[in-house]
């Protein structure tokens, strides 16, 4: 897929972001410091992994400047609700940034911090398959501890399933 307006970019990451949002409105309270096995992401890094990436890496390179990502640990945000906040306030002024861009300006070239170069259309791309990445993840981790997590889009698989017709 290549990003050629940002006017048609900006409404689908809203809509990928509100699928996340979805996902993180049933995260019970008590289990953002649950991970699967010690050393992992725990729920709450995860989210502000999101969140800290999306900010301080993708939207500060786009702006061309260097990524200045260090890390998504609690002393970021602790507790559901700053998490949450924190969750929402980082992302708002990655989208000032984003609503900044000009059609020139998805053709102009980034640096990561791998040192690649790369048209800023093609580092958006990226962003959004980062978020999908770990939104899957989460949805793992809450599968794990038995939470019900809401259909991507609308329908369970079992509902599909049972809606379609056999030959």
């Amino acid at each position: 897929m290549e990003i050629t307006s940002i006017n048609t970019f900006l409404p689908y990451y809203d809509k990928i972001r509100e699928r996340t949002k979805r996902l993180l409105a049933v995260v019970p309270p008590d289990s953002l410091d649950w991970a699967y096995k010690p050393g992992k992401f725990t729920i709450g890094d995860e989210i502000r992994h999101i969140a800290t990436i999306e900010r301080y890496m993708f939207a500060e390179t786009i702006a061309g400047r260097p990524s200045c990502y260090r890390g998504c640990g609690k002393e970021l945000a602790d507790g559901y609700d700053a998490v949450m906040a924190y969750f929402d306030q980082l992302h708002e002024e990655s989208m000032a940034i984003f609503r900044a861009l000009s059609e020139e300006d998805l053709l102009r070239k980034c640096t990561t911090p791998g040192n690649a170069t790369m048209p800023v259309w093609k580092w958006l791309r990226a962003m959004v398959e980062h978020e999908i990445h770990h939104r899957a993840q989460l949805y793992i981790y809450l599968n794990m501890i038995d939470v019900k997590t809401p259909p991507m889009f609308g329908l369970s698989a079992e509902e599909v399933a049972a809606y379609t017709k056999s030959e």
